[in-house]
């Protein structure tokens, strides 16, 4: 395969300022059941691949689903980036590098009959269905896909990367007679062994206990309090409020960004550490190269307080002035690679959880997210759980948990960081191009005067 595409691309380097292939094969299953019922039950093989092409700062790109017409597709690209093409082509230079990366198997779920998937999700569902007469339905799904992806590029770069993807997803909603609703969550992700969700049944409960537990809750009083957020919790916020703004694409584009996020400027508490880091081990948004080939990396976003890096493409990097960061992200070769996040999170502090909450006499926990949205530096968030903190305890459960604020003063009301740390696999969608495995992350954190929403 390489060396098919490595000779497409020498007979047309000359016609153009870059031009890059990439190719990707796979194979996937996917079972889902919701309520009683069996849902759906899918398995692919897939080949494709997206070429592209930049003539004098102009991109194109064009997608293939065949080799055969691989040479057709590329002078289509390099005519289609002379048409665009009015300025100048900036990328950041990059030595070029040949590699293979493979993936470190326990159990591959390829090995896995489809009716032993089916037998293990359906055990799962009932696990849920039968914990509590007030469950009213349950979304339980597995999805494994195991796929290498092929990167040429007309500077000499050549990488074939493999990749597996192991996940299990567990949803239950509950309702009272009354008409209370209340949702709970469990997912569990591998990038290298099917039995990660084999015997995992206490996990999977947990999103019932969850549903249920909230059933009772009454909806906050609003007004402003001091908040603990959860790892999860804090995760999410680092990455939407914070991580998007990170993204030089954005930056590059808002005028008003580049003034408020200029490197060296302290945006922060000075414990408050914050890094994009692709270098992890097994998690969702780990990878070894970006699908520019650009080495992995691990990024401080903020250090000390201290606005640090951003996140860039080559092209980005190019323009800006600046060190790419191997943050050029596809969410398959069929699109063209973006400035994405990989795995995003605070850096664990000093506070245990117990200090954190035991001067506050009266706070909310914020746990897991259910929604929100983010709008520049505005956020707002929906928290799955709520309890409020009295007298330094954990007290009765409270629903309709939203929090709002600008980021850059939340980020200066941060009071403690906790000493623990957990990452979650996520998805993160931006440019249509939608989910992205990342994962986020964190210890508990406490914030300041932070505007919470009831009813």
């Amino acid at each position: 395969m390489q060396e098919q595409l490595q000779a497409a691309i020498a007979s047309s380097r000359d016609a153009i300022d870059y031009l890059e292939i990439r190719v990707e094969q796979s194979e996937s299953t996917a079972i889902s059941f919701r309520g009683h019922q069996l849902d759906a039950v899918d398995r692919s093989f897939n080949l494709a691949g997206g070429i592209r092409a930049c003539h004098k700062g102009g991109w194109s790109f064009v997608t293939f689903n065949g080799l055969a017409e691989l040479q057709d597709r590329i002078s289509e690209a390099i005519s289609q980036a002379h048409l665009v093409g009015k300025e100048q082509t900036l990328l950041a230079p990059l030595e070029p590098i040949q590699d293979y990366v493979a993936v470190e198997l326990g159990r591959d779920p390829r090995g896995v009959s489809l009716a032993d998937k089916r037998r293990l999700m359906e055990e799962y569902n009932q696990l849920l269905l039968d914990f509590d007469p007030r469950i009213q339905t349950t979304m339980v799904g597995l999805r494994d896909r195991f796929g290498i992806t092929y990167f040429v590029n007309s500077t000499g770069t050549c990488i074939a990367q493999e990749r597996l993807d192991v996940s299990g997803r567990f949803g239950v909603i509950a309702r009272t007679d009354a008409g209370v609703v209340r949702q709970g969550f469990e997912s569990i992700h591998s990038r290298s062994d099917y039995n990660a969700l084999v015997g995992i049944e206490d996990q999977v409960i947990g999103a019932a206990k969850r549903a249920v537990g909230q059933l009772e809750a009454k909806p906050v009083k609003g007004g402003q309090y001091t908040v603990v957020l959860d790892p999860y919790l804090a995760g999410v916020f680092i990455h939407e409020a914070f991580g998007h703004l990170s993204e030089a694409d954005f930056v590059y584009e808002n005028p008003r960004m580049q003034d408020l996020l200029t490197l060296g400027k302290p945006l922060a508490i000075e414990q408050l550490n914050v890094v994009d880091d692709a270098t992890l081990a097994g998690l969702p948004g780990s990878l070894k190269y970006d699908d520019e080939g650009v080495p992995a990396q691990r990024k401080y976003l903020i250090k000390d307080g201290i606005l640090q890096q951003r996140l860039h493409s080559r092209e980005t990097a190019g323009k800006m002035h600046e060190e790419p960061t191997g943050n050029a992200r596809a969410i398959s070769a069929t699109y063209p690679p973006i400035v994405r996040m990989t795995n995003t999170g605070i850096e664990a502090g000093d506070c245990s959880f117990e200090e954190m909450i035991g001067d506050i006499e009266e706070g909310v926990y914020a746990v897991r997210m259910l929604g929100g949205q983010t709008n520049g530096e505005m956020f707002t968030f929906a928290a799955a759980e709520g309890y409020m903190i009295r007298n330094g305890q954990i007290a009765e459960p409270v629903s309709d948990v939203t929090l709002s604020g600008n980021v850059f003063q939340t980020l200066k009301d941060i009071e403690a960081i906790g000493n623990d740390s957990v990452y979650v696999s996520g998805g993160c969608g931006k440019g249509g191009q939608s989910p992205l495995a990342v994962s986020v992350g964190g210890p508990h954190v406490r914030i300041n005067g932070v505007v919470v929403g009831g009813r």
